[in-house]
């Protein structure tokens, strides 16, 4: 058995063995964040959905732990922390040892009382605080996203989304320090005209006050609204719109049934930025497979080169995972996948484009497939 450590931070703590045999880190309340052991890293959602990945070779592997499996990883766990508490002079173990494995478990139920399904977030708010003041997406008609399939598109009304805070707040207890911002959710909460959002917004900075606010839009509904109004939303908080523009390429986004072009994205984008906003346009690799390769990568460099990007700005670059009615289209329409290797290479072009026309703003990997909340 290695010697054991505590490093403490303001919104949590981390134990380690030997140096980095073993890392396990905790949330203020005690509950498991993440745990790396024996090459494998696992990651436990605010509901204990389990991720799980490790590395054989270049290939990166992931995967969520199944139901059964759940508790015996948790129980693990605890197993290595009792150990640790007899080497550290802390009440901070005890904190996590409270958190039996059913415990953990239960924290399926008091997720479900708080939020619909969480489906999707931008990396960069993985820890953000989620408010959902719409369920659903306005659209939902986009044949590669299953995101939000089981839900209709709703607006909170003011009192029932007084009750989701009160709930959201109790759930992640003092665990709310380590969330930073605020998320506007779901799938295009931005898109509400101010005057049903902005009440919203202010009951959301009122109950985790000291966050910035932050939220998906699409191209068609988003440029409905004028720049005052996004001035407007950006004196109330908003700081970074993210925008699944996914190509520049307007046949391809029409063989997806996304609404919008590559012209009114550019246009939003401009509007976005005038008003003082960041963006996060979210492009695909490898979507539209090869019949659609060439046009796409020349297409989105295109738009890529029109945006007025500057620092704050976050590109993401998602490699496409083919799932939903999209499989059955492209198998009625003989549209093939491209190889990994391919999508690699698209990705290598755009993040050099992005580098090129517009230094200093980040480029970053989505992938969806490690999405947790």
């Amino acid at each position: 058995m290695g010697t054991w450590r505590l490093q403490q931070q303001a919104d949590s703590f981390t134990l380690s063995e030997g140096g980095s045999e073993q890392v396990l880190s905790f949330d203020r309340e005690g509950r498991l964040l993440t745990w790396f052991v024996r090459g494998v890293t696992y990651k436990r959602a605010l509901n204990s959905r389990l991720l799980a990945r490790r590395r054989e070779g270049e290939v990166r592997l992931r995967w969520e732990v199944p139901e059964d499996e759940v508790l015996l990883v948790f129980g693990r766990m605890l197993g290595e922390v009792r150990h640790a508490a007899q080497a550290i002079k802390s009440p901070l173990p005890g904190k996590v040892l409270d958190w039996t494995p059913e415990k953990l478990l239960a924290e399926r139920e008091r997720f479900a009382t708080a939020y619909a399904p969480v489906s999707i977030l931008p990396p960069d708010q993985y820890f953000a605080v989620v408010v959902q003041a719409t369920r659903g997406c306005s659209w939902n008609k986009c044949t590669f996203c299953t995101f939000y399939r089981d839900r209709a598109f709703t607006v909170q009304p003011p009192a029932a989304f007084a009750a989701h805070l009160n709930a959201v707040k109790t759930l992640l207890g003092e665990a709310a320090s380590l969330r930073k911002s605020i998320f506007v959710a779901d799938g295009n909460a931005l898109m509400l005209a101010n005057h049903k959002l902005l009440p919203l917004l202010d009951m959301a900075k009122a109950t985790f006050p000291g966050r910035d606010l932050h939220g998906f839009l699409d191209v068609n509904t988003g440029s409905r609204k004028s720049v005052p109004d996004w001035q407007e939303l950006r004196e109330a908080g908003v700081r970074r719109v993210y925008l699944g523009l996914e190509t520049g390429h307007d046949p391809l986004l029409a063989w997806l049934n996304k609404p919008g072009s590559a012209d009114q994205a550019a246009e939003l984008i401009t509007d976005l930025k005038a008003a003082g906003l960041n963006v996060g346009p979210i492009f695909m690799t490898g979507v539209g497979g090869q019949k659609y390769a060439e046009k796409h990568v020349q297409d989105t460099l295109t738009l890529l080169q029109r945006l007025p990007l500057s620092a704050g700005d976050i590109v993401y670059l998602s490699p496409f995972v083919e799932h939903g009615p999209y499989a059955e289209l492209a198998r009625q329409d003989g549209v093939l996948p491209i190889s990994p290797e391919d999508v690699g290479q698209q990705e290598d072009l755009f993040r050099g484009h992005l580098k090129a026309t517009h230094p200093g703003v980040k480029a970053a990997r989505y992938d969806i497939q490690e999405f947790l909340y």
